[in-house]
Formats: C-alpha cells, structure tokens, sequence
C-alpha cells in the first residue's frame, strides 16, 4: 500500500514531510488536510492523528504524527534515501535529534508566535498581543544568534558543519521560510546580522530544488495577498482567504 500523507502545505512541518518525500523519490500520496475548514479537528482525522495536528502518515497499517518522528521514520523505512539526511553514525544521529529537540522549544515557538502577532491577526483586523510578540521577538533573535554562533559552526555550509542536508536542516528552514509573509525591512531586521544563517537557507533551498520553491508556492501567494494592502482593503474576499489559511494557528 502506497504511503499517505495528510497536509496542508501552509503548515511549515507539512512542507518539510512533503519536500522530503519528493527530493528521496518516495512513492506516496499526498492527502490535503484543510486547516481552513478545520479538517484537522475532524472525528476522521482524529483517527489518523488523536492530537488533530498536522502532518501525518499511515504506512500500510502504521499510524504516526509528529513532523520529526515521520522525517526520522521516512529516513529509515524507504531505501534510496541518501545517509547524509539521517546518519547510521550514532553519534551524528544523536546531534541531529538535539538540534530537532531545540527547534521545537525556541525557533517554533519563536517564530510562529511572532507571524501571528505582528502580521496575521493585525491584517485580519483582530487583536494581537503585544507582550508575546515582545518576547517571541527576543526569542527569535536568540534563535537566529544560536543557529549562526553554534548550530553552522564547523566546515561544511549545513548544520553540525555538514557537508549535507540532514533532516534537520530541512525542518528548520522549512520554519524559517514562515517568516516570509512579513514586510521586507522586518525580515532584513532579523535575518541582516545572520549572514551564516543567509548562505544556509540558500544551500538548502539548493539541494532540494526544485521541490523546494514549488511546495513553498502557496505560502509566496499568501506573501502576496499581505504586501498587497490596498488590493486587500478593496477586495475583503483576499483577506477573508488568509483568514482561512491562519485560523487554526490562533
């Protein structure tokens, strides 16, 4: 039975699990989750997934959820994929599962907290909250400093100084490309002092071409719809959709 895949590409671990099966050549179909109808929160779904999130995969009678659970699962259940996404060094895996377990306590929360407060919910007209954006703001300078400082320190132009992607290379960049919805001189504030940070997104960006910018297309219209204020303010339709598309993130 082919691989089934529930998504919905406007969820930065959902891009991952997708751009993952499609660079390794992984056989599966791709099943969309509407968050903007709140799929996820469906009883169905919730037979797939009892935490109602996204992504998920089921393999033959196999149920899992949790982006690096599945991305660690794809790298070990599928031959061809190549090693350097998963090390079977020991020691290499265990790095790459202590950047995983960082990402989700500072850079997630970090920037997830921050879209939403200062771009999503004022767009949309509705009340954000200044103190946690505030403090996501610091968080996520934190963030940016440890993945330049510690996590690129080495050789190679990848995380851990590999020469290669790893799973967690594609996971966080994958959650940084969130921050493209907001306006251009708030992007260059964050990433303008992170040059190491600049050149990684890129050579990731590069070995999972072409998959990479085709999966991220319905995030770059959703940029559009942003940067396009006056268009929004005629036509509420627009701002109705991205209200749709961020609705289960508030």
């Amino acid at each position: 039975m082919k691989l089934e895949v529930y998504a919905d590409r406007m969820s930065q671990p959902s891009r991952a699990v997708i751009i993952f099966c499609k660079v390794n050549g992984i056989d599966y179909t791709e099943l969309k989750v509407d968050i903007s109808k709140r799929e996820h929160l469906t009883p169905e779904f919730a037979e797939i997934n009892p935490m109602k999130q996204l992504p998920a995969i089921v393999d033959g009678n196999f149920k899992l959820f949790e982006s690096h659970s599945i991305l660690i699962y794809l790298a070990c259940a599928f031959p061809g994929v190549a090693d350097h996404w998963y090390p079977a060094d020991l020691f290499k895996r265990s790095k790459i599962h202590s950047v995983l377990y960082w990402h989700h306590s500072n850079l997630r929360r970090a920037a997830d907290t921050y879209v939403t407060n200062t771009t999503i919910l004022p767009t949309l007209g509705h009340p954000s909250n200044q103190q946690a954006a505030a403090e996501a703001e610091k968080l996520l300078f934190s963030s940016l400093s440890k993945i330049e400082s510690f996590w690129l320190k080495g050789d190679g132009p990848f995380l851990l100084g590999g020469n290669q992607p790893s799973i967690a290379d594609l996971s966080l960049v994958c959650e940084l490309m969130q921050l493209e919805v907001l306006d251009e001189k708030d992007r260059d504030r964050f990433f303008g002092p992170y040059k190491k940070v600049q050149q990684w997104i890129k050579h990731t960006r590069n070995a999972t071409s072409p998959h990479f910018d085709n999966v991220h297309i319905i995030l770059m219209k959703v940029k559009e719809k942003l940067t396009n204020k006056p268009l929004m303010e005629a036509n509420h339709g627009g701002a109705r959709d991205i209200e749709k598309r961020w609705r289960s993130r508030m």
